[in-house]
């Protein structure tokens, strides 16, 4: 049998073309799956439920989260599950294990004065400008603002088209805050898209060397939270979290949130709704006269 290495990278092939999914989410099974197998130190032939049950009990010793181990269960799950469609293996070694239970945990959100500061005082430049302006005025994925052509931007109608999850298509809007970024931003791209040998001129956010990548862009938030001094942990999915709270707490209506952040179920946009619930609440403790008074 071929070492597992070899069908790890099958794998990551087949996630890719078949699944279209993401460079971070490939790098995250990758990691996962290569974790798992440095720990056990199995070679393929011999993975059972045992080792499996021996990689839970490392995850936990090392202190990971409940969180964290069912993501990796979720990973070799998928990876074993290829290898038997594939006749690798005649039966996953993850049959009857189940993921440990985790409490629902609710999306952190940043206030909209943070939003505004992360924007107004983070932003070293018209592009970093732009991409916070854009995160924020359309809840995009990052993979999703990665992706982004030049050619989705409808600057007259102020939408762009997006493909999200499963390749599959959604509008979304921005304001006149976004575009005006946006314009600010393309008059700069152009000198850097001019070079005969430049990757990818489609592509709408660029570096000199091509095409954005998510961790660019995870760089640009980090920066720009430290920038702009806001002390907490600023991430792609803290801006989306956002953006949907916002809109919520405005008086949106969940089917159009569900369309604008391409959920696919409406139970996964409904969290949004228990964090607008302990905003409210939040807000009338602070506010009301008589909240935390004792008569």
């Amino acid at each position: 049998m071929r070492d597992y290495k070899e069908y790890i990278e099958d794998f990551i092939g087949y996630l890719r073309r078949a699944k279209n999914s993401s460079e971070h989410t490939l790098r995250g099974y990758r990691r996962d799956v290569e974790d798992f197998f440095l720990c056990t130190n199995a070679s393929l032939d011999q993975v059972k439920k045992e080792h499996v049950l021996m990689f839970v009990s490392s995850c936990r010793k090392r202190g990971l989260s409940n969180t964290s181990i069912s993501r990796k269960l979720s990973a070799l799950r998928t990876f074993f599950n290829y290898l038997k469609k594939q006749k690798v293996i005649s039966e996953s070694p993850l049959v009857g294990v189940r993921n440990p239970k985790t409490g629902k945990r609710l999306p952190r959100a940043l206030s909209f004065d943070e939003i505004v500061q992360l924007i107004e005082k983070g932003a070293e430049n018209a592009r970093d400008r732009a991409i916070l302006e854009f995160m924020y005025a359309t809840g995009l994925r990052v993979s999703e603002l990665c992706s982004l052509n030049i050619e989705d931007v409808d600057f007259s109608l102020m939408r762009a088209i997006v493909r999200g999850k499963g390749k599959k298509e959604r509008v979304v809007y921005f304001g006149e805050r976004a575009k005006k970024a946006l314009l600010e931003y393309l008059r700069e791209r152009k000198s850097i898209v001019s070079n005969p040998n430049f990757p990818d001129k489609r592509a709408l956010f660029v570096t000199k060397r091509g095409r954005i990548t998510d961790m660019t862009v995870r760089r640009i938030l980090d920066k720009a939270a430290k920038k702009s001094g806001i002390f907490k942990k600023v991430y792609p999915h803290i801006v989306r979290h956002s953006f949907a709270t916002h809109l919520l707490e405005e008086g949106m209506d969940l089917r159009a949130l569900q369309k604008l952040l391409g959920h696919k179920n409406i139970e996964t946009t409904e969290v949004y709704t228990h964090v607008s619930i302990e905003r409210l609440l939040e807000i009338y403790d602070r506010t009301h006269p008589r909240a935390k008074r004792k008569d």
